[in-house]
């Protein structure tokens, strides 16, 4: 068990590699990758039952005894990311799918490795865990909603269908991790070791089913699409720092929701996108989801030269584990 949990740990360290390599060989070898698309959905489970392994009570309790600077965070989220894509979209003439598939991924909420980037950033490590927390259980009435509103002058949008998806892949299996580690308790820990592995897997899985399945689109509007993701994921980086820095908070509540607001969970993205719109639709997730495993680490390594507040900065450390 401690080589399966050494192993685990060099995979997520190495995270990005791994993305990199397996989008590569799916694009140049599509045939031997499009298998996974039908593995879409329950791999992103089992992503969200992980996070309700490790999800813990005092999680919750941060929202409660900082609720304003916790929404602060969530108002981001849902506002600065889905508002760059809409105006990325138009702004860009994108063609519609391209366009609905950018907007998807904007209004999806905060992804968990936000709080690995907001750690070495040397962050409050505390606040990016509730506001993934709180994004992530207001997706299945707060993303439907943005989407159709945002995206229905490019294709038919289903708020309802996308609602009961988020449900299936996103909240149900977050319960059920939830429930499994109050009936198991330390048996879980044993195997909340390996979660870097599983979740490496499973993402580089998602990321090459949907290269595989779209390399003809990526290869004549891969660039367009690439631009766009980085376009998004700096602007919202960059926002979200001063969104905090209007709002009065720290400078690791600063760099806290910069991160928070500027990464998505692009797999959310890509289990809607091919379950409700087209194959097309979800290559603006998947890039996300390769970018932003860049970026993050850049920005981390950026955001370490920032001095922090004192207080701050121990009432971080003392998150760390």
């Amino acid at each position: 068990m401690q080589a399966i949990a050494r192993l685990s740990q060099f995979v997520g360290k190495t995270f990005v590699i791994w993305v990199l390599l397996f989008a590569i060989l799916a694009f140049f070898n599509p045939a031997g990758y499009t298998w996974l698309g039908k593995y879409i959905v329950p791999l992103l489970g089992i992503i969200m039952f992980g996070m309700g392994l490790t999800i813990s009570k005092n999680d919750f309790a941060e929202v409660f005894k900082r609720p304003g600077t916790v929404a602060i965070g969530v108002l981001g989220q849902f506002i600065i990311m889905p508002g760059l894509a809409w105006l990325l979209a138009t702004g860009l003439n994108l063609s519609p799918e391209v366009a609905v598939g950018v907007i998807l991924v904007g209004c999806c909420p905060g992804g968990t490795a936000s709080n690995v980037m907001t750690f070495l950033a040397r962050g409050d490590v505390a606040l990016s865990v509730a506001v993934t927390s709180v994004t992530t259980l207001l997706a299945p009435i707060v993303t439907p909603g943005l989407i159709y509103l945002m995206a229905s002058q490019w294709l038919d949008v289903s708020a309802a269908a996308m609602f009961w998806s988020i449900i299936q892949v996103v909240i149900l299996p977050i319960g059920l991790g939830l429930i499994a580690q109050m009936l198991l308790k330390e048996k879980v820990q044993a195997g909340v070791a390996v979660l870097p592995l599983v979740s490496v897997v499973a993402i580089v899985a998602i990321v090459a089913a949907v290269v595989a399945g779209n390399q003809e689109k990526i290869a004549s509007s891969g660039l367009e699409i690439f631009a766009v993701v980085i376009l998004h994921n700096g602007l919202g980086l960059l926002l979200g720092y001063w969104l905090a820095k209007l709002s009065g908070l720290s400078v690791a509540q600063r760099k806290t929701l910069s991160i928070e607001v500027g990464m998505q969970n692009s797999g959310l993205g890509v289990a809607l996108a091919t379950a409700h719109f087209s194959p097309a639709a979800a290559v603006p997730s998947a890039i996300f989801s390769v970018w932003h495993n860049i970026s993050g680490p850049l920005i981390a390594t950026l955001y370490q030269r920032f001095k922090n507040d004192d207080a701050v900065a121990n009432r971080s450390d003392s998150t760390k584990h």
